[in-house]
């Protein structure tokens, strides 16, 4: 009996054991599964990220295609040369087109003698699941698939003879292909016309130039990663995508290199010291391909035989074989896409804020060119009143001081009409010669009695007279000093630029409406001259008699010295006092009507006429009053255009967690 109790007890420790070994196990086992399903979605969800950010440059790319940003010498802020690119830089016959070719395992692009490539193809690659169709798009065709790579080729040729002609004259603007298939790994590659030295038939002689300019616009840029095709039986010092590529970047940090046709070179020679780096150094690997040949391409020997004869090539080569993992047009696809990848993700918060800065930048242009106008002549006559008043405003600053030019005004009364009536000539009028002459005159056959009233008046008449210059003078010095006003006041009222025709029409309804105010203002202060001659100052004279009483000096007798040379003097100084208080009075006077009808009137109405005459105008008249300058109607696109560019890759951006 307690041997059959122990027994129990063992059994049962025993199995207590054998579950809790079972949990341990079973725990370790979920722990393991749960930690490789959490690698694999996060090496999934990183790969998803990168292949991402490559779709969404290739987005961006098309767009700014589509809204005409080419990057270039364009005057508004671009966003093509920001993004980083593959360009496919290399001489004619340098085995360009087999590379991309290769790279994308398909016949679609042109052949040919010269210059075949003349537009610039933006070929972007995109992955697609295994099993998925393989197809090709254009973005100027974007509902139209093509799965024949043939046509692909002709709508190639057709696109750019549609644009640049049959003459092989080029063009910088892009052909974007986008390709989808299993077969390619995601990658973007702008192919450019080939180098060439010589100009062939029906070319222009700078086409060679024209040709290195597109280039070398492409591949400057920093953001550009350049592949430099170099045939292997070609002097690699006289390989014209090395000798541009090092201008560009001396130090090849963004130049990768490729060696084409090493299946062509001659017997018992390789291209080891290029591919090893000690010919020509790079920052990057050397890669070597081995393209089909002309007779394979007549043979249509497929893109997958192809693949397979070069990986063959280099594996069983004697000189390559220790280099044949990293050499090919396989390897070389998914080297580029890398590192495109990792530039991308390196320049995208640089992007964004250039974006950023970019738009505020053409949203400030844009306030500055107006709105387009409307074609609702009820809107259109708002329009130009608001237009008007701007000007009005800014008029009115420049005489209220705001701005320069108001103040010249005062100099006018402050200074030169001052002057003007101190050089009047009263000394040489009010002579002792001249003074006998005119009161001798106004005597006539009978000698005055007591004073000479009559030649009095006549001499002060003649010397009123004097001032009417001095104020005509004011008037105008004040007219011109407005007309420049408006005229600068013209200028600075940006919004009026936009309109050429109607800046002339406001601009002519000022200056005759300122012209009017002159003729106000000189028939105002004339009038106040003639005020002076008319009415004389009676006790003026009164109290110079007075006081010639009290001083002792009696008053002239007819008998004893009305014609002597001291009543001559007596008299000329008296109307030269009298006509000292018509200059004082006329000094203050003129002033006050010049501003009233001149300065006053342009503050008020200056524009009140042109008002009138645009109350009566038909619809097609204040369009015509509206019609802006060409060059601004067309810079306002460009401008809506590119802002539409950056908020459209700004949107592109912000839905990309590339971070």
């Amino acid at each position: 009996m307690p041997l059959l109790l122990l027994f129990n007890v063992f059994s049962f420790f025993t199995l207590i054991i054998h579950i809790f070994f079972s949990l341990i196990s079973s725990h370790a086992s979920i722990s393991s599964s749960s930690s490789t399903s959490l690698v694999h979605n996060a090496q999934f969800g990183a790969m998803a990220a990168m292949e991402s950010l490559i779709a969404l440059v290739n987005r961006i790319q098309r767009a700014c295609t589509v809204l005409g940003d080419y990057g270039g010498d364009s005057a508004l802020p671009t966003l093509w040369e920001a993004l980083p690119s593959v360009v496919v830089v290399g001489g004619q016959s340098s085995g360009k087109s087999s590379v991309l070719e290769s790279i994308v395992g398909r016949d679609f692009l042109p052949r040919g003698s010269g210059i075949v490539t003349r537009r610039p193809l933006v070929l972007q690659l995109q992955k697609v699941e295994p099993g998925r169709e393989e197809y090709a798009e254009f973005l100027h065709l974007p509902k139209k698939k093509f799965t024949d790579f043939s046509l692909v080729r002709k709508e190639i040729e057709d696109e750019t003879d549609s644009l640049t002609g049959r003459l092989k004259q080029i063009s910088p603007v892009p052909i974007h292909l986008s390709i989808y298939s299993p077969n390619v790994v995601n990658l973007t590659l702008i192919d450019l016309p080939g180098l060439t030295k010589v100009a062939v038939e029906g070319q222009p002689d700078s086409i060679v130039q024209d040709i290195e300019t597109m280039v070398r616009t492409y591949i400057e840029k920093p953001n550009c990663i350049i592949l430099a095709i170099t045939p292997a039986n070609q002097d690699i010092a006289t390989s014209d995508a090395i000798k541009l590529s090092r201008e560009v970047d001396p130090t090849g940090e963004r130049t990768f290199g490729v060696l084409t046709k090493l299946d062509l070179m001659d017997k018992g020679t390789n291209a080891l010291e290029v591919l090893d780096g000690r010919s020509y150094r790079l920052q990057h690997p050397w890669v070597g391909v081995v393209n089909r040949s002309q007779a394979d391409i007549n043979k249509n020997i497929d893109m997958i035989t192809a693949r397979r004869r070069e990986r063959e090539f280099f594996a069983s080569s004697i000189d390559y074989r220790h280099l044949a993992g990293t050499m090919g047009s396989e390897y070389l696809a998914k080297l580029l896409s890398k590192h495109l990848e990792s530039q991308i993700k390196t320049r995208m918060p640089g992007i964004a804020s250039l974006i950023n800065k970019s738009i505020d930048e053409i949203e400030a242009e844009l306030d500055h060119l107006g709105k387009p106008v409307s074609i609702d002549s009820g809107a259109q006559l708002y329009t130009i009143l608001e237009l008007c008043r701007a000007f009005d405003l800014v008029f009115k600053e420049h005489l209220h001081g705001g701005r320069p030019g108001g103040d010249r005004i005062y100099s006018v009364f402050d200074n030169q009409l001052p002057h003007a009536l101190r050089r009047l000539p009263f000394d040489r009028y009010l002579s002792l010669q001249n003074v006998r002459k005119v009161i001798s005159e106004a005597d006539g056959y009978q000698p005055h009695l007591i004073a000479p009233e009559h030649g009095y008046r006549r001499l002060i008449e003649g010397a009123v007279n004097y001032f009417r210059r001095p104020a005509e003078a004011s008037v105008d010095a004040v007219h011109f000093i407005l007309k420049e006003l408006v005229r600068r006041s013209m200028a600075e009222t940006q919004e009026l630029k936009r309109f050429p025709t109607l800046q002339a029409e406001v601009s002519r309804a000022a200056n005759e409406a300122l012209e009017r105010f002159r003729e106000d203002s000189k028939k105002t202060t004339l009038r106040l001259v003639d005020m002076e001659s008319s009415y004389l100052t009676v006790d003026f004279f009164r109290k110079l008699q007075q006081e010639d009483e009290k001083g002792g000096n009696s008053p002239a007798t007819p008998s004893t010295d009305r014609y002597t040379e001291a009543h001559f003097h007596q008299i000329a100084s008296n109307i030269s006092s009298y006509i000292r208080m018509v200059s004082e009075t006329l000094r203050n006077t003129i002033p006050k009507a010049v501003v009233h009808c001149q300065v006053r009137e342009a503050k008020r109405s200056i524009l009140d006429y042109f008002y009138v005459q645009l109350g009566q105008m038909e619809g097609n008249q204040l369009a015509a009053l509206l019609d802006e300058d060409p060059d601004l109607i067309e810079r306002r696109k460009q401008c809506v255009k590119r802002l539409e560019l950056h908020k459209s890759a700004r949107d592109e951006i912000d839905s990309v967690s590339w971070f």
